[in-house]
């Protein structure tokens, strides 16, 4: 059975004969093959992620996996109407590229796996794991120095379907929640504590949690003067972009004792090239851009596309549109 058995096209559909997908993938990230197979009546097209595109190639559709490429603009230009990010972020892709199309992306697939690494260095960092596990006699038992999740204060910058995610497995444990955003819709969730920006977000917090698009206004947004404004010791944890942070300015503030800890799950540039500073820094705990991974994650991905599909071809509004203006 194929582990995209519960992605089906809706019985009730009519599906448009003419309906062309094109499939603008690096390697095997999204199966696209999986997905053509719920869709005999729609035309699925491989295209190249580099150089020219043939002439007679054209779609409707363009699902791309929206990374830095030097022929997507083209694609665009072949009669695309609607274009489908499979990740969550679209900041690789200038916003010039889709003034005439519907772009969607695939929004909160990953909330939970994220939320759930988040927690984890959270907790680690509180219960000093595994700086506390013994291999010998420690000098002392009975005594660690360790700090308490419950009523601590947690920042988080940034307020989507991660964050919110985040702080849902907050909340139980009585955290101080508080959160900036670009709008000023009320949370749902009354522990949250809208705030009007990140150096106030930030001056009391114990923790901060940077899940924030990357746009021409938030990058470099974690500075010299926003650490400045950060108590003495906090734990800065990035699962977002790493050019949301100046490194240069983390790295002072990482050999100041101003930052207790950097849980990074992302960097800049991707890949981090051979001894970078980050590798070793001794109050870094840095990974290679793993915390959306889990069992589920690439069956989750193609149901929203498939549902999108369904939705397109049944000529209903699609979710998770992305605001081209804004990048997210």
């Amino acid at each position: 059975m194929s582990p995209f058995a519960d992605s089906e096209p809706r019985d009730s559909v009519m599906l448009i004969p003419q309906t062309t997908v094109l499939c603008h993938l690096q390697g095997n990230y999204f199966p696209y093959k999986e997905v053509e197979k719920k869709f005999p009546k729609v035309n699925f097209v491989p295209v190249p992620t580099s150089g020219p595109i043939p002439s007679s190639i054209s779609g409707q559709i363009l699902i791309t996996s929206a990374a830095a490429s030097d022929n997507l603009l083209e694609l665009t230009n072949r009669d695309i109407q609607w274009v489908h990010c499979v990740g969550h972020g679209v900041d690789h892709i200038p916003p010039k590229f889709f003034e005439n199309q519907i772009v969607t992306c695939s929004r909160g697939v990953s909330a939970v796996p994220i939320a759930e690494w988040v927690l984890s260095m959270i907790l680690a960092w509180t219960k000093k794991i595994p700086e506390t596990w013994i291999n010998d006699p420690p000098d002392k038992w009975f005594r660690a120095p360790l700090e308490s999740l419950a009523a601590s204060t947690v920042a988080l910058i940034g307020l989507g379907s991660i964050n919110l995610a985040v702080a849902e497995r907050l909340i139980p444990f009585r955290c101080q929640l508080s959160a900036v955003r670009r709008t000023d819709k009320p949370p749902p969730f009354k522990e949250i504590k809208i705030v009007g920006s990140v150096t106030e977000a930030i001056a009391d917090a114990d923790h901060v949690v940077i899940a924030t698009p990357l746009t021409s206004k938030t990058h470099h947004l974690i500075d010299t003067k926003t650490l400045n404004a950060a108590k003495s010791g906090v734990h800065l944890i990035n699962i977002a972009r790493g050019s949301l942070i100046n490194q240069t300015a983390l790295k002072q503030a990482l050999d100041s004792g101003k930052i207790g800890r950097a849980s990074l799950d992302v960097a800049d540039p991707e890949p981090l090239p051979l001894n970078h500073w980050l590798y070793k820094h001794p109050k870094v705990r840095f990974s290679p851009h793993v915390s959306w991974t889990n069992p589920d994650h690439l069956n989750r991905m193609v149901n929203a596309f498939v549902e999108n599909l369904n939705r397109w071809i049944a000529n209903e509004p699609l979710n998770d549109i992305v605001d081209t203006n804004a990048g997210y």
